[in-house]
C-alpha cells in the first residue's frame, strides 16, 4: 500500500530500463529490474532460460499481449470453456437468440478463432481425451492451460504431449493459483510451458498488476512479448504497481508465505467439507485441491444470482460462477468461494467451517424466499430486506468477522460497528 501511494505513481516511464523515451527514470530502472529479478527468484528460474515483463496493467492485458505478440490475426486457439472455469480471456462465444448467430463475448474471440475444450461431466476434471482428440483436428496455434474457477490442479505433461502433437504453443494463465505455485502448494507450469501468466493480487496477495513470463530460445519470445506489451498496448507503465509487486515477491520468498499457502489449501478443504460432508451439498468436480471451492447449486434448485445476492444481504462475498453443464453464463449454476482473503485475517479450519454452517442457513432462507418471489431475480431480491432470517444471520456474521484482525485497521477501532453502517 505504500508502494501504490508513493512518488512512484507520478512517474512515466515508458520503454523498458535503460532504454525509456523519457529521462529522469534511474530510480525507476531500479525498482523495474529488482520486481524482475525478484519474480524470476520467486519461481526459482533461471535468468538464462526465462524472462519477465512486469509491466502489463493486470492479467486480462498481460494474456492479450501474449496473443499479439506470438499469434497471427485469426490464429486458432482452445482455451478452458467459461462453464467449465475458464477465462474470458482464453476465449469464449455465446448463441444470439435475437441475432440467430454466434457472439463474441471476448475480444479474444474476435481477433482469434477459438474452440474451447471441457471438464469431464462426471468428474469435473479436464477432459484430456475430448482435448486431445479436437485439438487433433482444430491444430491450434495456441493452446491454453489455466481458468478461473477450476478448483483441481494441472497436468501439464499431459497437455505438452497434446501440444507438441499439433505443433501448439503451451501457455499457462496462472492468474489464480501463482502463490500456491510459488510455494510449491500446486505443480509448476515451468517445466512444461512456453509462456506463464499471471495476475499478482489472487493467491499471490499482492497488488493489482499483471506478469509474462517468456523462455529465451531461438523463438526470439523476448522482444516479440516486449514490444506486445508496449508501445503496441500500453502506454507508460505504472510503477507504482511494480514497486508494489517485488515488495510483495519478496515476502512470497519467506518461509511465513510457504505456511499461509498451505493454511490456504486447508482451509478451503474444510469448507468443501464442510458443505459436502455435514449439509450433502455438490461440489464440482468433489471437492478442491486449491484455494477454491465452486459449489454447484443446480441440485437445490436456486441460481448463483441468487444466492449470491442473499449472501450479500448477510455480509458474505461470494460471486455467482458458471458451473458443468450451465448453458448461459447469465444465469450460472453455482458460485465460487476463495480462501485467500479470509486465511490473510487469520482464519482457520474451524472457522472456515462456521462459513459452511453460515452459507447452509443463507441457502436455507433463500429457498424460502424463492418459494414466495417466484423465478425472477428481481422479485426475489425485493424480498430480501423484509426477512427476519436474513437479518438475524447478518448480525452473528457481522460479530463473527469483527473479531478477526483487518489488513491496515483494527475491527475494534471501527466507528461504525452495526452491520447496517451506522
Amino acid at each position: 500500500m505504500e508502494c501504490l501511494g508513493s512518488a512512484l505513481t507520478n512517474k512515466y516511464s515508458e520503454g523498458l530500463p535503460h532504454a525509456r523515451y523519457y529521462g529522469g527514470n534511474e530510480i525507476v530502472d531500479q525498482v523495474e529490474i529488482m520486481c524482475q529479478k525478484r519474480a524470476l527468484e520467486a519461481y526459482g528460474l533461471d535468468p538464462e532460460k526465462w524472462g519477465v515483463n512486469v509491466q502489463p496493467y493486470s492479467g486480462s492485458p498481460a494474456n492479450f499481449a501474449v496473443y499479439t505478440a506470438l499469434l497471427r490475426p485469426h490464429d486458432r486457439i482452445m482455451g478452458l470453456d467459461l462453464p467449465s472455469g475458464g477465462h474470458l480471456t482464453h476465449g469464449f462465444y455465446t448463441y444470439s437468440k435475437k441475432e440467430g448467430t454466434r457472439k463474441a463475448v471476448s475480444a479474444t474471440s474476435v481477433y482469434f478463432e477459438s474452440l474451447p475444450y471441457r471438464v469431464h461431466p462426471e468428474t469435473g476434471y479436464v477432459d484430456h481425451e475430448q482435448l486431445a482428440r479436437d485439438a487433433g483436428l482444430f491444430k491450434p496455434a495456441m493452446i491454453i492451460c489455466g481458468g478461473s474457477a477450476y478448483p483441481r490442479d494441472w497436468d501439464y505433461a499431459k497437455f505438452r504431449e497434446i501440444a507438441d502433437a499439433n505443433g501448439s504453443l503451451l501457455m499457462m494463465d496462472m492468474a489464480h493459483i501463482s502463490g500456491l505455485v510459488a510455494t510449491g502448494e500446486q505443480s509448476s507450469p515451468f517445466d512444461y510451458c512456453d509462456i506463464v501468466t499471471t495476475t499478482t493480487h489472487k493467491s499471490l496477495r499482492g497488488p493489482r498488476a499483471g506478469m509474462i513470463f517468456f523462455r529465451k530460445d531461438e523463438r526470439g519470445f523476448e522482444s516479440r512479448i516486449n514490444q506486445a506489451v508496449f508501445p503496441a498496448l500500453q502506454g507508460g507503465p505504472h510503477e507504482h504497481q511494480i514497486a508494489g509487486v517485488a515488495t510483495q515477491l519478496k515476502e512470497v520468498c519467506t518461509p511465513e508465505f510457504k505456511v499461509y499457502s498451505q493454511q490456504v489449501k486447508k482451509n478451503a478443504a474444510a469448507l468443501a467439507n464442510r458443505l459436502q460432508t455435514k449439509y450433502g451439498y455438490k461440489m464440482a468436480s468433489g471437492g478442491t485441491e486449491n484455494h477454491l471451492v465452486l459449489w454447484d447449486l443446480k441440485p437445490n434448485g436456486i441460481t448463483g444470482s441468487k444466492y449470491e445476492k442473499a449472501c450479500d444481504h448477510v455480509c458474505i462475498t461470494l460471486n455467482k460462477n458458471c458451473v458443468p453443464g450451465d448453458r448461459s453464463a447469465v444465469t450460472p449454476g453455482g458460485v465460487r468461494i476463495g480462501a485467500p482473503a479470509l486465511t490473510t485475517r487469520k482464519m482457520c479450519e474451524e472457522d472456515f467451517e462456521q462459513i459452511g454452517d453460515f452459507l447452509h442457513e443463507v441457502l436455507e432462507a433463500s429457498l424460502k424466499i424463492q418459494e414466495k418471489s417466484g423465478p425472477k431475480l428481481k422479485d426475489f431480491a425485493a424480498m430480501l430486506d423484509s426477512d427476519e432470517t436474513l437479518k438475524d444471520i447478518r448480525e452473528r456474521v457481522n460479530k463473527f468477522a469483527t473479531s478477526f484482525p483487518m489488513p491496515g485497521f483494527d475491527p475494534k477501532e471501527m466507528k461504525y460497528t452495526s452491520p447496517n453502517g451506522v
